[in-house]
C-alpha cells in the first residue's frame, strides 16, 4: 500500500507534519542568513519582536492574516470539491471594484455598519462573478481550471487598470485610484482589541473585516462538514466517478464549489479596500492569491489551520519588514526568500515526511 492511503491520526496530519515542515524551512532560512555573515538566532528574535512585540506590530501581523485567511478559504473550498483554483488573486483584484462602488455610491449617506454588509455582498458578487467563467469551461467543456483561472488573474489586472486610469480616476489627478471614501464607506479599526490587552494598536490598520474573516471560517466550516452541499462537494473531491454514480451532478457542484471560492476571494478586498486606504488603488491585492494556496495547503484546507497559517504568513510579513530595517544585511529579497522557503515546503513539500513518519507510526503500532 502507498504511503499516502495509509491513515494516520489527526495529531500527525495536522499538527506534526506542518510543524516538522516548518522547522525544516526556518532551519534552511537560517542557513542563509549564517551564509550572508548574520546571526539566524538574532534575525528570528527581530522578526518575532517585530510581528508580536508591540501592539502595533500585532496589529500589522493580524491585518495581514486577515487577507491571508480570505484568499485561503477561497482555495480551499475549491481543493475540498477536486479543484484547484489559482485565481484568487484576480478574484481578490475584481472583488475590490465590487465594494468599492458599493462604498463610493453609499458613503454619503449611511454610516459605515449599513455600508459593511452591502460592500460584503458587492466584493463576494465580483469575486464569484470572475470565477464563472473558468467554472462554466470546466464543467461544460473540461477546460482545466488551473489554466483558465491563472490566464483570468492577467484579464483581471489589466481590466482594472484600465477601470482606475480612464474611468474611476479622480479628475485632474495622477494617480490611478478612486476618491477617498468618507466615513460611511471607511471599516473601522480594531482599537478597542488591542485596548483590552493593554497595549495600543498605533498606525497598523487592523479592521472589522478581521471579524468578518473569522466568521467567514465558521460558515466555511458549517458549509463543508455540515451541509448536504458539503458533503455532495467532498465526494466529488474524493473520487468524480463514484460522485457521479452516486447521483451527485457534476456541472452544478464546479460551479456552485467556484462561486463560493471566487467569492471568498472577492471579500478580501474589504481589507485593504475599505479598512486601509479607503480606495481602490492599483494591485491592492499584492500577491495575497498566490500567498493564500500555501495558507490553505499548509492548514490543511480545514478553516482552524488556515487561521494558524495565515498567522504564521502575517508574521513573516511584518516580522520580515522590521527584520529587514534592523538588519539591513538582510534585505526584501531575503524575505521573500525565507517565505518562499516556507511555502515550498508547507505547499510543494508538505508530504516530504510522511513516508518515514507512516513507517515509524506503523512500527510503533504493532507492538
Amino acid at each position: 500500500m502507498s504511503t499516502a492511503s495509509v491513515p494516520l491520526p489527526n495529531w500527525i496530519t495536522y499538527g506534526l507534519i506542518p510543524l516538522l515542515n516548518l522547522i525544516v524551512a526556518f532551519l534552511i532560512s537560517g542557513l542563509v542568513v549564517w551564509f550572508i555573515g548574520e546571526s539566524p538566532l538574532d534575525a528570528l528574535v527581530l522578526l518575532l519582536q517585530g510581528a508580536l512585540g508591540s501592539g502595533e506590530g500585532i496589529g500589522f501581523t493580524l491585518y495581514y492574516a486577515t487577507s491571508f485567511i480570505f484568499t485561503g478559504l477561497s482555495v480551499a473550498v475549491a481543493i475540498h470539491a477536486g479543484l484547484f483554483n489559482i485565481g484568487s488573486e484576480g478574484q481578490a483584484y475584481v472583488g475590490g471594484l465590487g465594494c468599492a462602488l458599493v462604498a463610493l455610491t453609499l458613503d454619503h449617506y449611511v454610516p459605515w455598519y449599513v455600508t459593511m454588509p452591502f460592500a460584503v455582498i458587492g466584493a463576494a458578487i465580483f469575486g464569484a462573478l470572475w470565477a464563472f467563467i473558468p467554472a462554466w469551461l470546466q464543467a461544460k467543456r473540461g477546460s482545466h481550471v488551473v489554466i483558465t483561472t491563472i490566464m483570468f488573474n492577467f484579464v483581471a489586472s489589466a481590466m482594472m487598470n484600465f477601470l482606475l486610469v480612464h474611468i474611476l480616476i479622480v479628475p485632474g489627478k495622477m494617480a490611478p485610484e478612486t476618491r477617498t471614501f468618507l466615513e460611511g464607506g471607511q471599516l473601522p479599526k480594531l482599537g478597542w482589541l488591542m485596548d483590552m490587552f493593554g497595549s495600543t494598536i498605533g498606525a497598523a490598520p487592523l479592521n472589522v473585516s478581521f471579524l468578518i474573516a473569522l466568521v467567514m471560517c465558521f460558515l466555511v466550516w458549517v458549509l463543508v462538514w455540515r451541509t448536504k452541499l458539503g458533503y455532495e462537494m467532498r465526494t466529488l473531491g474524493l473520487s468524480p466517478t463514484a460522485a457521479v454514480y452516486a447521483g451527485i451532478p457534476y456541472a452544478r457542484t464546479v460551479v456552485i464549489a467556484m462561486l463560493l471560492s471566487g467569492g471568498l476571494a472577492g471579500m478580501m478586498a474589504l481589507n485593504p479596500v475599505m479598512g486601509a486606504s479607503a480606495r481602490l488603488q492599483v494591485e491592492f491585492v499584492l500577491g495575497a492569491g498566490f500567498v493564500g494556496i500555501a495558507v490553505s495547503l499548509m492548514g490543511r484546507n480545514h478553516p482552524l489551520g488556515i487561521i494558524v497559517a495565515a498567522i504564521l504568513f502575517g508574521i513573516l510579513y511584518q516580522g520580515g519588514d522590521a527584520l529587514s530595517f534592523d538588519m539591513p544585511n538582510i534585505t526584501r529579497d531575503m524575505i521573500v526568500v525565507i517565505q518562499g522557503l516556507v511555502i515550498l515546503f508547507a505547499g510543494a513539500l508538505e508530504y516530504m515526511f510522511r513516508p518515514a513518519l507512516v513507517r515509524i507510526y506503523q512500527t510503533f503500532a504493532r507492538t
